[in-house]
């Protein structure tokens, strides 16, 4: 082997593994090395095995593995591939395979720099005054989601990730030991006496212990809202790493529990996941039914100690609104603080005129949009400050008064 290219080739796939995520170090690729030596080149199920064993070392790194390990190690037969390219081909009426998870990371490990080379060598260098223009981080921020390409969906992702994350504490009934003279504990101040046989009564003092309040997500994801949540996933996601007892719910025509799912360390695993769990995405909406079924449910379990509600959706309910209205009512007064995440606000002229938005407006606390970056990172500093003004709904609610 050592004549070969294999070795070299072992080494510039654990490069690609490391791009995508993965951790091989120098000693990982030795190994791998040796045991291919050792096994012989056998099988293709062999060699991915001894692969895997060496450069796998969690769970959740497998799919981008495997998904790495077929393009890199695939036949590359150039004449077959002119000979197919050349001939006349039918309409492939078959449904298109989905992507997998880990697919998007370990292309852009295996072609970026290629990409970046023969960017850099067609290109012709172009001197630009751009001291009166908008950069392009800034363009992302402000761009809609929907109208986003998949590179950069790609790096509005990586953007989410450096977004400073709400570090809100809520004080909550249980008490802690404290150095401040805030409130006598008379108990520790008895224990503390008892241990210099009461000689000596020094005061303890305790105070409300603080918390990060839960944050319970109930995220649309019929069609109209399919691409938002989406997005807004992997915002989430960041959260779920981050921070602890964040709830999920997906909701289309029924509710889906996606928590344990969010908790996946790879968000595109994680994504998967919700995706393989969840019947009716992209599909129709009963928001009602759906709040109902998890106030009755859900409530008592996610929405204790002062517990925040992000309800994602543009509120187009197909049934009647009466019980949207009630189940509304019942969830604002279940929570200290519910926000209503509606991408229709990115439209200037919006105007609470459905039904289903007039039925819910008056049960929350803030109106927010969640169609771009921008919205997202005031999203993060309004759950950090609290209520703030730039999600207030008076005016919409002036507009129900006035109809």
């Amino acid at each position: 082997m050592g004549d070969g290219r294999f070795a070299d080739n072992i080494v510039f796939f654990a490069r690609v593994l490391r791009k995508a995520g993965l951790k091989p170090g120098p000693g990982a690729v030795a190994d791998a090395i040796e045991a291919v030596d050792v096994i012989g080149i056998g099988s293709r199920d062999e060699f991915h095995a001894a692969l895997s064993s060496i450069f796998v070392k969690r769970h959740e790194d497998q799919p981008v593995f495997d998904e790495a390990f077929r393009i890199f190690w695939r036949s590359r037969d150039l004449v077959a591939k002119m000979i197919a390219m050349m001939s006349p081909v039918a309409a492939d009426a078959r449904e298109k395979e989905k992507a997998k998870a880990g697919a998007s990371r370990v292309s852009d490990a295996l072609y970026a720099e290629r990409q970046r080379r023969q960017t850099e060598k067609d290109d012709p260098d172009i001197e630009v005054d751009a001291r009166f223009t908008t950069s392009g981080n800034e363009v992302l921020r402000a761009m809609d989601f929907a109208q986003m390409s998949a590179q950069e969906l790609a790096l509005a992702r990586r953007e989410m990730e450096r977004l400073v994350l709400p570090l809100d504490r809520v004080k909550v009934r249980r008490f802690a030991p404290s150095h401040r003279p805030v409130r006598i504990d008379p108990r520790a101040t008895m224990r503390g006496a008892l241990r210099s046989g009461g000689k000596l009564i020094l005061p303890r003092y305790r105070a409300r212990r603080e918390m990060h309040p839960p944050l319970v997500v109930l995220a649309d994801i019929s069609g109209s809202m399919s691409q938002y949540t989406r997005v807004f996933l992997h915002f989430l996601h960041v959260l779920t790493e981050k921070r602890r007892r964040v709830h999920t719910f997906l909701f289309g025509t029924r509710l889906s529990n996606v928590s344990r799912q969010m908790k996946n360390r790879d968000p595109d695993d994680a994504l998967a996941e919700c995706t393989r769990l969840v019947r009716d995405w992209s599909g129709g909406t009963r928001i009602g039914e759906v709040l109902h079924e998890f106030n009755r449910t859900w409530s008592r379990r996610v929405l204790g100690q002062g517990a925040v509600v992000l309800l994602i959706t543009d509120g187009l309910e197909r049934d009647e609104v009466g019980q949207l209205s009630h189940e509304m009512d019942r969830l604002h007064r279940s929570c200290r603080r519910l926000v209503w995440l509606n991408p229709l606000l990115r439209f200037d002229g919006f105007e609470a005129k459905a039904r289903g938005v007039r039925a819910m407006l008056p049960h929350v606390d803030e109106f927010r949009s969640v169609h771009n970056l921008n919205s997202l990172g005031d999203l993060a500093r309004a759950l950090a400050v609290g209520r703030s003004s730039d999600g207030d709904l008076r005016r919409f609610l002036q507009t129900l008064r006035t109809d």
